[in-house]
């Protein structure tokens, strides 16, 4: 059996501000087929990554990886999508020599917001990715942070921690055109699907290279949840050692995302603090500027936000 082609189109990011609804809208999609699984991050060499233990955790392999497309029918888009992709400094490298020609598609919000809505979501993952629960007290450990200084023990990634240079959207962006060609990048404004989606979805399929008259269904995907119970969450964080020994890795992860989502409860998402977000609104204004050089354009919606 010949071993599988890498994908031609890679969701790259960034985390919540879209992704898994676009990854849904492309499964949904006859003409292209999506990694059984999301988020493999087999590339980002930059990306490191710690096991439930501590330690590093292992890259995957190309062969682990290039199984994740193995059933894919003959003469289909292979597609994958992995949401710290965009913010690797080396990815965007090393899919252009794993994949010559092959596109991208990046997901961008007001960088505030995509901020605030990380670190919410880090507070809800049952792993320990983030345990300060307050988010302006957690921006101001980012220089901590950035030295490996108070780190929650759970935290799979601990650049996810270090909010400010996830929203550093213009850099990543240069650095996906230079690697892939800007033709061969997609932007897409968070903001602006949620309001017209039919239409985000279209332009999507023409960019990818598929029939753009397929419509799939476009009920909201990935709303914002609550924590029902901080002390189930708190024991979720903790596995006995002979249980770990005794399960699979992705029957742990099964079974840690299934207890999740029982502990978890569909929510607006609180407000943030008036004055802070007028104070980061001000701070990133540059940033909302450099993507809107780069796009060619105004994005509305985040002069809105602001």
């Amino acid at each position: 059996m010949s071993r599988p082609a890498y994908p031609r189109l890679f969701i790259v990011g960034a985390p919540k501000c879209g992704t898994t609804a676009v990854t849904r809208y492309l499964e949904a999609h006859p003409g292209c087929f999506m990694a059984r699984r999301k988020d493999l991050h087999h590339f980002g060499a930059d990306l490191h990554f710690r096991a439930p233990d501590g330690g590093p955790r292992p890259r995957m392999s190309a062969e682990a990886y290039l199984a994740h497309f193995a059933a894919a029918p003959t003469g289909v888009l292979l597609a994958e999508s992995s949401v710290w992709t965009m913010s690797s400094r080396t990815a965007a490298a090393e899919i252009a020599a794993a994949s010559p020609g092959a596109k991208a598609v990046a997901l961008l919000r007001h960088p505030v917001d995509a901020m605030f809505a990380l670190w919410t979501q880090l507070r809800l993952n049952a792993l320990g990715d983030e345990d300060v629960d307050d988010f302006e007290a957690a921006l101001a450990l980012e220089p901590l942070r950035a030295r490996g200084q108070r780190l929650p023990p759970g935290t799979p990634l601990p650049s996810a921690l270090l909010y400010r240079q996830s929203v550093r959207f213009a850099e990543q962006l240069g650095r996906l055109q230079a690697a892939l060609g800007a033709e061969n990048v997609h932007v897409i404004i968070q903001e602006e699907m949620r309001a017209d989606t039919a239409s985000t979805v279209r332009a999507l399929y023409a960019f990818a290279g598929l029939d753009p008259e397929v419509q799939p269904p476009l009920d909201a995907v990935n709303t914002h949840k609550e924590v029902r119970s901080e002390g189930l969450r708190r024991l979720l964080r903790w596995l006995p050692p002979g249980l770990k020994a005794a399960l699979p890795s992705d029957l742990r992860l099964r079974l840690r995302k299934l207890l999740r989502k029982a502990n978890s409860a569909h929510a607006a998402r609180p407000p943030m603090a008036p004055a802070l977000r007028a104070r980061l609104s001000a701070e990133l204004q540059p940033e909302v500027d450099a993507v809107e050089a780069i796009l060619g354009r105004p994005i509305p919606a985040w002069r809105r936000a602001g």
